[in-house]
């Protein structure tokens, strides 16, 4: 028996449908370098030659060249599937590789395609295929095996196309992979010579920035070496001048060196004449010495011929706005020699109005003489006024307390007799700004002598028997009760005020700060004689300490300036409303203060064993002032007016008693 054969139909149909995907698979292959810049669509277009489209089993059959073919499809069997696609690359360098290949190839026959179930059709006649009939199947099954055959040897020749082609494929592939790595190192040879291109321009702007530097500082340099051979001109020209005044200095010097040898033989002999003189200036400094301590005894001797206790009246002049007093009420006669002779005497006239005559007429007035150590009409300035105790101030230098008191009623010039008036016009500067200016002369004068001066300043007031500290600033104001006068230590004989403040001074400015400051803190009140009278004692103490380093000397001693409180009777110095019994009470510690002082003075003057120093805060305090080696001044200040010719008597009186008072000879304080 025969082999039982497939339906030519079946097989027709299986052989249409393995054909499919080589029609439509996309050629794998690198194509030239125009092609390689398409898209894989354009490129398949590209490759294949026009469909033709036939009709055949209800399947449509794609016809391409057989070349396209060979390249779009490889060699399958049934059951098997199609190559896989290989990742398409662009390779431009490979396209001339491959149209060589191209071109090798050959188009096959082109196979129509048929209905399924129609016959072979008999040979064509006359240029026409006849049609076979419908009831001819044989024929159409001989049509179709024949066809079979022939696409069975198709295929054949397709399957070595194939292989042929994919051995090419493969050498293309390599070939791009060379081709592939040769351009990759060529692009990063490129990279690199573009980097190196760009370091290269770079470097070529930093080269030309450098030139142009350079071209300026050659520029610049130029300049310089233009101006430094002028400076070498003008230089040589210098030099060549100052050759020639070397020359002269030459000549010079040779005539100065001759003269130098005289000059030092006149120094030797200008040596021993100096020697000569400072043996003689040795001795005139000695001598110097001598004549100072001369002078300090003599000056001492003077002021006790004129009295350790001395007093000076001195009569304020008329305000404006108060009466003029009659004619004849305050007279100065002349002294000794004459209206010239500076007065020493006072007279005042008063008229006593419960007095009268049997006519009936008033009685002539009472005249009352008195006679001190110095007189100052109301005409006499400051500056007189200072003149003549200077020579006393200048005893505090040598070693001698000395103390100044300025006594009177309220409203007499106590106060302006000590520190001056307001508005800082020199010629109305007072006993204390003065009195340390010269101090401050004449210990700057003695410096040259070798002597070196120091001065401690304190100021205190004594109110209602408490001392108080009118140098206190911020808190330690207002706590002037805490002030206590005590020894300066155990066995010592100078007095100090415990909680005051001791402060160095050496020009006139800090004296005016202290005076400034001291204004402002003392106790002051309104009384029927006076808008802002003083209401307590204040005392300027300056501790002055000199030293000669040369010989070994020291001496000290303390200059006191007291303004004492107002003294009057107490109706008279009262002032009305609610602080009657405060004034009142002032006034008594006022008058009771005062009564001490004149108490301690005659006690001294009578040399008595007990000297009631302590009876009083101001005695007590100017102990040390009012002793046997000191020596004191009085200024009894009265006022011209009338009005108050009953307490310049007091006055005149107190100081008269003062005034006849001796105390014995006063000694430096030297160590």
């Amino acid at each position: 028996m025969e082999p039982q054969q497939r339906s030519p139909l079946l097989e027709v149909k299986g052989n249409i449908e393995l054909k499919r995907p080589l029609a439509k698979a996309a050629s794998r292959l690198p194509l030239s370098g125009r092609r390689l810049k398409r898209g894989p669509d354009q490129m398949e277009e590209a490759l294949e030659p026009e469909k033709k489209r036939t009709r055949g089993l209800g399947t449509r059959v794609t016809t391409t060249h057989p070349r396209a073919a060979a390249l779009n499809s490889a060699p399958q069997t049934q059951g098997q599937t199609a190559v896989p696609r290989a990742p398409r690359k662009s390779a431009p360098r490979c396209s001339m590789a491959i149209a060589p290949v191209l071109k090798t190839q050959k188009p096959g026959p082109v196979v129509p395609a048929q209905k399924p179930g129609t016959t072979a059709a008999p040979p064509m006649v006359g240029g026409k295929k006849p049609k076979r009939p419908a009831w001819d199947l044989k024929g159409q099954l001989c049509d179709l095996n024949a066809e079979l055959k022939c696409y069975r040897e198709r295929k054949q020749v397709l399957d070595q196309e194939n292989q042929q082609l994919q051995d090419q494929l493969r050498e293309a592939k390599q070939q791009a992979s060379v081709l592939g790595a040769e351009r990759r190192t060529l692009e990063e040879e490129l990279t690199r010579v573009r980097a190196q291109a760009e370091q290269g321009q770079r470097e070529l702007g930093n080269l030309s920035a450098r030139v142009l530097e350079l071209e300026e500082r050659l520029g610049t340099q130029e300049g310089l070496v233009q101006e430094l051979q002028q400076e070498q001109l003008r230089l040589q020209e210098e030099r060549r001048g100052l050759a020639a005044q070397l020359g002269e200095q030459e000549r010079r010097l040779q005539t100065s060196e001759a003269s130098l040898l005289d000059s030092q033989a006149e120094v030797a002999s200008l040596r021993q004449e100096a020697a000569a003189r400072e043996a003689v200036l040795a001795e005139r400094e000695d001598r110097l010495h001598g004549l100072e301590m001369e002078r300090r005894r003599l000056h001492n001797q003077l002021q006790e011929l004129k009295g350790n206790i001395r007093v000076f009246c001195r009569v304020r002049p008329v305000l404006p706005g108060e009466s003029t007093p009659s004619p004849g009420f305050l007279q100065f006669p002349s002294g000794p020699c004459g209206p010239s002779d500076p007065p020493t005497r006072l007279s005042l006239s008063r008229s006593d109005e419960r007095r009268g005559t049997l006519s009936g007429a008033p009685a002539a007035p009472t005249r009352h003489d008195f006679s001190f150590d110095r007189v100052f009409p109301p005409g006499s300035g400051q500056d007189e006024v200072f003149e003549e105790i200077s020579m006393l101030v200048q005893s505090a230098l040598d070693g001698y307390p000395v103390c100044i008191f300025a006594y009177g009623q309220t409203g007499s010039g106590k106060t302006f007799t000590m520190e001056g008036g307001p508005g800082g016009d020199p010629r109305l500067e007072g006993l204390i700004p003065r009195a340390l200016r010269h101090l401050f002369s004449v210990a700057q004068e003695l410096r040259g002598q070798g002597w070196t001066y120091s001065f401690v300043a304190s100021y205190v007031e004594i109110y209602n028997e408490t001392v108080r500290d009118l140098l206190a600033t911020g808190a330690r104001k207002g706590q002037g009760g805490e002030c206590e006068i005590r020894r300066a230590g155990p066995g010592s004989e100078e007095l100090t005020v415990t909680n005051a403040r001791y402060v160095p001074v050496s020009c006139e400015r800090e004296v005016e700060a202290l005076l400034h400051l001291a204004r402002q803190n003392r106790a002051v009140a309104r009384t029927a004689q006076n808008e802002r009278s003083s209401r307590s004692h204040s005392v300027f103490q300056l501790q002055i300490s000199g030293e000669h380093a040369g010989r070994g000397l020291q001496c000290a001693a303390p200059l006191s300036l007291v303004d004492l409180a107002g003294s009057e009777r107490l109706d008279p110095g009262l002032a009305l409303g609610p602080g009657e019994r405060e004034r009142l009470r002032e006034t008594q510690a006022i008058n009771s203060s005062l009564s001490t002082l004149g108490l301690v003075i005659m006690a001294l003057s009578n040399k008595e064993s007990h000297v009631p120093y302590r009876n009083s805060k101001l005695t007590y305090l100017l102990q040390n002032s009012l002793g046997g080696s000191a020596k004191m001044l009085m200024f009894v200040n009265i006022s011209p007016l009338e009005e108050n010719v009953s307490e310049s008597l007091n006055s005149l009186r107190f100081a008269s008693k003062v005034n006849q008072c001796v105390i014995g000879t006063a000694q430096a304080n030297k160590k």
